[in-house]
């Protein structure tokens, strides 16, 4: 396991890091201008206030203690530079507080909205490959993390910048040799910092997939989702405990492989490039310049001390800029991987969606996901006509999910072609295309928000209030909502809103169709849409998408062979193959797979 995570790449090139730390501040930069130059700014403002107190300023007052100048000349002098740092102050506190306060939540919207807009463009097979799913999730949650390490690079670059500039002329001027012992300190600091960077970077990346599983662990003990399971179901508890355990030893193994590599480079990087040329050989250079050579008054001593000092800190800025801006270009080089992904599900020639009940033809269609080998769908022909009832049936993984998300071009075919109306579906407009089609999913979801938004999926302000209520009335959910206080304007889940209300598995579901009745769509599909429901709220839900559905096209996925009774035709799945189709008397005729499900369900209340 140690082995796999060594081998995860931290190699770039310098163009690599500079382009990428520059563009996350291009990002930032665009969303809040002032914030960012008033920031800069405010960092090479510290550091010329700070060269004029301790260097100049402090300097001054030794050796006008040492040479016995004037008081009232010292004491303007320090009026003076008081009344500067006190104005500089005010500056920074101004920065800091408030333009910090508006800018960057501004700054993490932006590059969050960038994120969740491409996420939104992802095409489904992206999260079928877990690798793939790591980055994405890796990329998201590390946005405003490396924000803030962009802006805190920025900040030490022109620090470092200021500081070179200032007490390099400084020393340029009182003791060159002093340059040498800096440089080799800043170069020795440069590498171990570079090489401490990477490994912390590799761990992060070797810990990543297991702490996205401690966070799913967490996920499960919090939400309303799992609350009822891991009461009825107390060993559960005991399988998720085993699994953080197992995730957490994961984690300490990942970074147990690289403890004593970061300790080594830890203690190289501070000690040896730093404290020993700080505190050993300067002071010792000092002394013997001031004490045997005595070329070098007390109040220099004390201030080339000093300023070494602070010489070293400010290189030390460039020689962590560059290793901590590496570390960040790792972590940002992702984001710019997920923001340039280019989904394969592209409109070609895209033409636009006549909304009229919709002919689709299947010709020869195979497909298998990226990440299994088998087809799940193997050459299957189907012409559906326009307004026609298609019943898709069979048993579990048989392809009958697969075959409407084709349907629907969340994925493309491994093979064949698929047309709607005549036309290749990659001729349509892929956004256009998918909003001309009514869908209920078997796993359908409830925001929160409210019933009005549920219904639309899209802010309460744009809809045509009828016609909720005619969804709504035809879902069945009409009379429940009656009995809330604030009726379409209720909110859903209790999440957010202290008085939200929470529908049951029945109600949600009608919730979800009442989006159905509400999109004047050409095509309509059904996946599971009465599973949740009781025999008489079924029947009436049957007959009423039916009436409601009557110049429709519709496809549904039905494992109650009663509702499938009233489709115009049936068509059984086997294996990713059509093996019968017909209507349902036809079928039951035949005797075959279709009759014996239908006996299993039907046949101890039914005679055939």
């Amino acid at each position: 396991m140690n082995k796999k995570k060594d081998n995860i790449s931290t190699k770039q090139t310098m163009k690599q890091v500079w382009q990428n730390n520059a563009f996350l501040i291009k990002l930032c930069f665009t969303a809040s201008p002032l914030y960012i130059i008033s920031m800069t700014f405010d960092a090479i403002r510290n550091q010329i206030s700070i060269f004029f107190e301790d260097t100049i300023g402090i300097s001054y007052v030794l050796k006008a203690a040492e040479f016995h100048y004037p008081f009232h000349k010292v004491a303007a002098f320090i009026m003076i530079l008081a009344a500067c740092i006190t104005l500089g102050m005010i500056y920074s506190v101004i920065v800091t507080s408030l333009w910090a306060a508006k800018g960057m939540p501004i700054i993490r919207q932006q590059v969050k909205m960038a994120l969740y807009e491409k996420a939104k463009d992802l095409d489904l097979e992206c999260y079928d490959n877990s690798d793939y799913y790591n980055e994405l999730v890796l990329a998201i949650s590390e946005a405003d993390k490396q924000i803030d390490r962009c802006i805190t690079f920025l900040q030490n670059t022109a620090s470092g910048i200021t500081v070179f500039i200032s007490i390099g002329i400084y020393f340029f001027m009182k003791d060159k040799a002093s340059i040498l012992l800096i440089t080799v300190s800043f170069l020795l600091t440069f590498f171990f910092n570079q090489l401490y960077n990477k490994l912390t970077y590799k761990a992060r990346i070797g810990r990543n997939p297991y702490e996205r599983k401690r966070d799913y662990i967490k996920r499960v003990f919090y939400l309303n989702d799992y609350a009822k399971e891991l009461r009825l179901n107390p060993e559960v508890s005991e399988v998720l405990f085993n699994d953080l355990e197992k995730a957490n030893e994961e984690v300490y193994k990942v970074e147990k492989s690289y403890a004593n590599r970061r300790f080594l480079l830890s203690f190289l990087r501070r000690y040896v490039s730093n404290d020993f040329f700080n505190d050993v050989l300067y002071i010792t250079y000092l002394a013997f310049k001031a004490s045997v050579l005595g070329i070098l008054s007390f109040s220099s001593v004390v201030i080339l001390y000093s300023s070494f000092g602070r010489l070293k800190r400010g290189m030390r800025i460039f020689t962590d800029v560059y290793p901590y801006a590496s570390e960040t270009s790792l972590y940002v080089q992702k984001i710019r991987d997920f923001l340039d992904y280019e989904p394969k599900i592209q409109s070609e020639k895209k033409l636009s969606v006549i909304n009229q009940p919709k002919a689709i033809e299947l010709r020869n269609v195979s497909f298998s996901y990226s990440n299994c080998d088998e087809n799940v769908i193997n050459d299957i022909s189907l012409s559906i006509s326009p307004g026609e009832k298609i019943a898709l049936v069979g048993y579990n993984g048989a392809g009958k999910t697969t075959l409407i998300k084709l349907i629907m071009r969340l994925y493309d075919t491994t093979k064949g072609e698929i047309l709607s109306d005549e036309k290749l579906l990659q001729d349509y407009n892929v956004w256009e295309y998918r909003n001309s089609i009514g869908v209920v999913f078997q796993d359908y979801k409830i925001f929160a928000g409210t019933i009005t938004e549920n219904v639309l999926l899209d802010l309460a302000d744009r809809s045509d209030q009828d016609k909720v209520d005619w969804a709504l009335h035809h879902s069945g959910l009409s009379d429940r909502i009656t009995t809330l206080t604030n009726g379409l304007d209720t909110a859903l889940t209790s999440e957010f809103v202290k008085d939200g209300v929470n529908l049951s598995g029945g109600e949600s579901q009608k919730l979800a169709i009442g989006r159905v009745f509400y999109k004047d769509a050409g095509l309509i599909i059904l996946d599971e849409p009465s599973s949740a429901l009781d025999p008489i709220a079924e029947y009436q839900l049957n007959h009423s998408m039916l009436k409601a559905a009557e110049n429709k096209t519709v496809i549904f996925i039905s494992h109650r062979l009663s509702t499938t009774r009233l489709a115009d035709r049936i068509i059984l799945l086997e294996k990713g193959r059509i093996a019968e189709q017909g209507t349902h008397e036809d079928l039951l005729k035949q005797g075959g797979k279709y009759a014996q499900m239908w006996r299993a369900q039907a046949g101890q209340y039914i005679t055939i």
